[in-house]
């Protein structure tokens, strides 16, 4: 259930990284404080949506279907038959993909949900159909039939949900048993710089590694990546769609060498997928500007409305998130 990290590939890598998409807004998708305290200290990837405005978007619709996984139709399904309407009732919608402890390279997955909810009604269909919910200390965990899945109202306005396990690895942080993202400084640093946007993300060291193997593909094999991919401290990235796509990552490396050389790697990547790609690609690759400063690598992608379409439709999108 939802065990790996999002699939990325070069400009692209914002699209299949929100598992839903986001739509034009000019709201920040940020996390309460009771949310972040149910994200576990060893998160690996945090993607938060502002998952309310995108309803409002066909666009934005279109891309929700093309990279939803099935386990959140799921999960979808599970929560309207519960009594929750997701189209008025979800404003904020996470995802942490995190390691069960430090000791491991386990990952798993757990959804955040902030709204105002109807809780009660939703429980009292719960109880209408003798769904019995289990306690982890005070909380109750309520199975969606057919999924997989729990889930745990934490307050009126935030709900935890994912596999059973998941879900009280992110109680324990929330409840103060094990340590929270709160005492990430890292992570909670990157988080500083992109939360005010409608669609963010951040990594960690880990993370950014996974993330740039698969951005640089074979050129990730390289003796120049191995080099320096254990400078990789981390990275973030924004995306907002008010005045069509626009899409921001920043790779911190804390080298200026290092920097330059990823940024090298990242270039010559964008031109060889420029010689194969479909008219949509090339655009969107043309669109693509890779930089590097002060130990920091940069990447910008902005494209129109019509372009961003195209691009949904491309071979390289589909390869990307299937």
């Amino acid at each position: 259930m939802l065990k790996k990290p999002v699939k990325t590939s070069i400009a692209l890598m914002m699209l299949a990284a929100a598992c839903l998409a986001a739509a034009p807004s000019v709201q920040a998708a940020q996390l309460s404080t009771d949310a972040r305290t149910a994200v576990p200290h060893e998160v690996q990837q945090l993607v938060v949506i502002d998952y309310r405005a995108m309803q409002n978007s066909a666009a934005a619709m279109d891309l929700r279907g093309r990279v939803m996984p099935p386990e959140l139709k799921q999960f979808d399904d599970a929560l309207t038959k519960s009594g929750l309407n997701e189209n008025h009732d979800v404003e904020q919608l996470a995802f942490a993909l995190f390691r069960t402890s430090a000791s491991t390279e386990s990952l798993t997955t757990v959804g955040i949900a902030q709204g105002q909810f109807p809780e009660q009604d939703i429980l009292a269909n719960f109880r209408k159909n003798k769904v019995k919910p289990t306690l982890v200390r005070t909380n109750k965990l309520y199975p969606l039939a057919k999924t997989g899945m729990v889930l745990c109202f934490v307050d009126a306005s935030t709900m935890i949900f994912g596999a059973k396990d998941a879900v009280q690895k992110a109680l324990d942080a929330r409840d103060g048993v094990e340590p929270s993202m709160l005492t990430n400084g890292t992570m909670m640093e990157a988080m500083k710089t992109v939360d005010t946007a409608p669609l963010w993300s951040i990594l960690d060291e880990k993370g950014t590694r996974v993330m740039m193997k698969q951005v640089l593909g074979e050129a990730g094999s390289l003796t120049d990546f191995d080099t320096v991919q254990k400078r990789l401290q981390g990275s973030w990235y924004g995306m907002d769609f008010q005045h069509g796509v626009k899409f921001d990552l920043t790779i911190s490396t804390g080298d200026t060498f290092a920097a330059a050389t990823i940024s090298s790697l990242l270039t010559a990547a964008v031109l060889v997928r420029k010689m194969s790609g479909s008219a949509a690609e090339k655009q969107a690759l043309a669109d693509t500007a890779i930089a590097s400063d002060s130990g920091r690598m940069s990447i910008h992608f902005a494209a129109n409305d019509n372009d961003f379409s195209s691009l949904l439709r491309s071979p390289l999108f589909q390869s990307m998130v299937h």
